[in-house]
């Protein structure tokens, strides 16, 4: 399902926390992905489809460092083939004894035009991918070779990210907190909510610091409340 350039761009405005809501809203309640944070904030959204990789548990007689001389390393082949504007969401399993990607890989993914990578594991050289452009997430630094712990198996199949079902085309945003995964069918009306949710809140942080109680204005039980709302959005073309 092809979501709106305009959604993309909604998106890119509004925080992961304003998103759960409106999520928790359609009955949606674990979306956000967990134990994962930038390796890097970036003070800017990452937003992009799911591109998907599955890692299984590692068999010693399957995983040498002979196998990233095969070309269709599935790990390789996955960085080769997500495309552009897409976030690579990687289940590593929580694990993040062995590392899902290094610096290599993620800067290849980011010239491709990656718009960010997830996992649920950790990065190698994550100083490194921390410097990068393009947002990157991950539960800590790690060392040691995926192939050590992990088998990279499955490319763009539904997977489990931070216990979070991740399908194909689901949309994945990032902020500098954390990752939420919107499935792709409400990624337009959530965008949508999501910008007026975001819009009343930024009214009701500006009266906070004014001194204004939260009692009846966050949540707006004060018809009041609603009406300087409306007279903050004409000032603040909002």
């Amino acid at each position: 399902m092809d979501v709106k350039p305009e959604t993309i761009d909604r998106l890119k405005t509004v925080s992961v926390a304003t998103l759960a809501t409106a999520l928790f809203k359609r009955g949606l309640r674990r979306q956000v992905i967990q134990d994962v944070r930038p390796v890097k904030p970036k003070g800017a959204n990452m937003v992009g489809p799911a591109f998907t990789l599955r890692y299984i548990p590692a068999r010693e007689d399957r995983n040498t460092l002979a196998e990233f001389r095969n070309p269709k390393h599935p790990q390789r082949h996955a960085v080769e083939t997500c495309p552009p504007g897409c976030v690579m969401v990687m289940d590593s399993r929580k694990d993040a004894t062995a590392a899902s990607a290094g610096d290599i890989l993620i800067t290849r993914l980011m010239m491709r035009g990656g718009a960010g990578v997830v996992t649920d594991g950790g990065f190698r050289d994550a100083m490194r991918i921390g410097e990068l452009d393009m947002p990157a997430y991950h539960n800590r630094p790690s060392s040691p070779t995926n192939l050590t712990i992990n088998e990279a198996l499955d490319i763009n199949v539904p997977i489990g990210c931070g216990d979070v079902a991740v399908f194909p085309g689901d949309i994945v945003v990032g902020d500098d907190d954390s990752v939420i995964v919107i499935p792709a069918h409400l990624a337009d009306e959530v965008a949508e909510e999501a910008v007026e949710m975001t819009a009343y809140e930024d009214f009701v942080v500006e009266q906070v610091r004014a001194g204004e109680t939260i009692i009846g204005l966050y949540p707006a039980t004060k018809e009041e409340n609603l009406d300087k709302f409306a007279e903050w959005r004409k000032a603040n073309g909002r």
